[in-house]
């Protein structure tokens, strides 16, 4: 079998010109090592002479009357493909044996065409796929044109799941356009050190999710870690809206319900999803879908009760009109946030538009935006408290609260912040947060306060370093008496705020002079390190120098020395006086010095050159100039005889500096 793949690999690498035998067998592999399929997947159709064999079954996108007898999954929001959005599809079946018929296999001219414009580093092209194509196929393409092979391709936007690689597009929802950015995975596998470190922010980071429901937009937050079906579950708290009714359109198309946020390829740190309502179920599907996950006991969610019926829902909907008033937040309310969301909206879905408005956020938030600011830029904190089964709900909220006066006040000088204490589990929540925030004293008195006097506007302000309640308004009270009492709040907190503000721009004058004078300082500092910085590399160079110069001359001296001694060894005795062909030398030194020597007329140049080595007085620094006619002996050859080169029977030489 490895011999038939040597083969094998060897055809393929002939017919498609692939050097890289590792791209090579990544083709094979997913071809099973069917040699014919994998050219086919690479090279372009138009330019193969031969049928594929074993093709697979076409995927087949339905005309659109097929698609609107079918009705979407009763279900599939919660477990299929994120859109949502049911496509019927269907093979190309066999006849009676089993034979695959040509005439009826769809051609890419019928299919519906998708264009990717993709952008790789500076170029950017465009590929027309047919609908029944799969993103292995555009990773083909992605690799004629980029060189890039399709295992090292990364495409932006798509959750990177290995299972979609074969799904056909009918499968993923696309668009006609869609545009995509590509980039190269590192050979060893894996993503990139700066990949990591991007996957580990999304995962730890917060995604901020605007939601577009009908003419309605939610602000919902999230960490990286929590999954699709949190985000939907979550849609039907705010929205009442059931999720086996929720449309969503802005996923990315490979995806499930299982899906993190940080792994499915959605804009970080912000994404814009639009959610429709569904109102079409497919009841008689609905038996084969995946159980809904109960997320509360209402009665509308009860699954079992909806199958028992084959009556449209619709049908019961338009006669009978609902008399439910939707409490200002739901009972058991989780997250902060989303309770102080759907205050704002159920309070003005039930008193109207005309009222100040309330901070969306946690108790923490809005008292960091109203007091822990400098005290030009803070505000009072005024928390609202409601109660349905108060009388005074009513007026306060629409008469009081919605007066002119009463608003812009509250607009001017507040932050308000509501909350609904109607359930014992959200006044128990409001207790925590309250008592995190301001201590349990200020939670103590607000626990205090009695049904039949809500709702209530708690005031708050920060003096000094100290946040406290400043009064509580209850809602037995008339305007005036409201306005009274926020005037004369505000009248306080100006006071205190006029203050604060002339202390606070006075401590930022003096620390702007100590700054100053400490930068002054620092900058002195600064200029005598760094003179005495210069000074020290100055002496350090100085130093350097002096000991390089010294150790050259001991080195010279010590080379001298040795070039001495040596011609010293190698100096012949100096002959007598009548001992046969002797000549006579005088040697006058550039100290004025002279010194006469004897030599055999036969000595060699050399010899007389060591003598005035020996002497101090080596060749290298000093010349040795005969008497006449001036002849430089150490340019002379030194193996040449004083009698051949005339300084026989006596001479004169003159040492000179070079």
């Amino acid at each position: 079998m490895s011999e038939n793949r040597e083969e094998i690999l060897a055809d393929f690498q002939a017919c498609t010109g692939i050097e890289d035998v590792a791209e090579a067998i990544f083709h094979l592999d997913e071809t099973n090592w069917d040699l014919l399929r994998a050219v086919s997947r690479v090279m372009p159709p138009d330019s193969q002479s031969f049928q594929v064999r074993n093709e697979p079954d076409v995927m087949v996108v339905e005309d659109d009357s097929d698609l609107a007898a079918i009705p979407v999954e009763t279900a599939s929001d919660m477990m299929e493909v994120g859109n949502n959005i049911g496509i019927a599809t269907k093979k190309i079946t066999n006849n009676d044996n089993n034979v695959p018929m040509e005439n009826n296999m769809p051609s890419t001219s019928s299919a519906r065409m998708l264009k990717f414009i993709v952008q790789y580093c500076d170029k950017t092209i465009n590929v027309d796929l047919p609908d029944n194509g799969t993103i292995s196929d555009l990773k083909i393409q992605l690799h004629q044109k980029f060189k890039v092979p399709p295992c090292r391709q990364l495409l932006s936007s798509w959750a990177r799941i290995q299972e979609y690689e074969n799904t056909p597009f009918t499968k993923l929802m696309l668009g006609d356009e869609n545009k995509l950015v590509l980039t190269v995975k590192p050979h060893e596998g894996g993503f990139s050190a700066d990949e990591d470190n991007e996957m580990t922010e999304k995962l730890n980071g917060n995604y901020t999710l605007n939601i577009k429901f009908e003419s309605k937009t939610y602000n919902l937050n999230y960490k990286g870690t929590k999954t699709i079906l949190d985000v939907k579950t979550d849609f039907y708290s705010v929205s009442n809206l059931p999720c086996r009714n929720q449309l969503w359109t802005g996923w990315p198309p490979n995806i499930d319900d299982q899906t993190m946020l940080a792994l499915s390829g959605i804009d970080y740190p912000v994404h814009d999803l639009t959610v429709h309502k569904n109102n079409q179920i497919n009841h008689a599907a609905s038996k084969k879908s995946l159980p809904c996950i109960q997320l509360d006991s209402d009665d509308d969610e009860f699954e079992d009760a909806s199958e028992s019926f084959t009556v449209d829902d619709d049908y019961f909907v338009d006669n009978v009109t609902s008399k439910r008033t939707e409490p200002l937040i739901p009972e058991d309310v989780e997250d902060e946030i989303v309770g102080s969301i759907t205050f704002t909206e159920q309070f003005t879905a039930r008193y109207g538009h005309i009222h100040p408005a309330f901070y969306q956020g946690t108790l923490d938030d809005a008292m960091k935006e109203a007091c822990n600011k400098p005290a030009k830029d803070r505000k009072i904190l005024a928390i609202y408290l409601h109660h349905d089964a108060s009388v005074l709900t009513n007026v306060f909220c629409t008469q009081l609260l919605g007066f002119e006066s009463v608003m812009q006040i509250i607009e001017k000088n507040f932050i308000l912040w509501g909350w609904d204490i109607t359930f014992e589990t959200n006044r128990t929540k409001l207790q925590t947060s309250v008592t995190n925030v301001l201590g349990a004293t200020a939670a103590m008195s607000l626990r205090n306060i009695a049904v039949d006097k809500l709702p209530a506007v708690v005031l708050l302000m920060k003096i000094r370093s100290i946040t406290e309640i400043y009064s509580v308004v209850h809602g037995n009270v008339g305007v005036n008496e409201l306005l009274s009492s926020l005037i004369e709040c505000v009248e306080v907190f100006s006071e205190h705020q006029r203050v604060e503000v002339k202390e606070e721009a006075e401590r930022a004058e003096r620390e702007l002079v100590k700054w100053e004078q400490d930068m002054a300082y620092r900058e002195s500092l600064e200029a005598d390190r760094a003179k005495e910085e210069a000074k020290r590399k100055q002496e350090q160079l100085e130093t350097e120098t002096k000991q390089r110069i010294e150790n050259q001359k001991a080195e010279e001296d010590a080379k001298r020395e040795a070039q001495r001694k040596k011609a010293e060894a190698s100096l012949p005795p100096e002959p007598e006086v009548g001992d046969g062909d002797v000549t006579k030398i005088r040697f006058r030194f550039p100290t004025g010095e002279n010194v006469d020597r004897r030599f055999f007329g036969t000595t060699p140049l050399k010899v007389l050159l060591n003598f005035l080595i020996v002497k101090g007085y080596p060749t290298e620094e000093y010349k040795a100039i005969s008497g006449w006619p001036r002849v430089d002996l150490t340019a002379l050859d030194t193996s040449h005889s004083l009698k051949e080169l005339k300084l026989y029977p006596q001479e004169t030489v003159i040492l000179e500096e070079r």
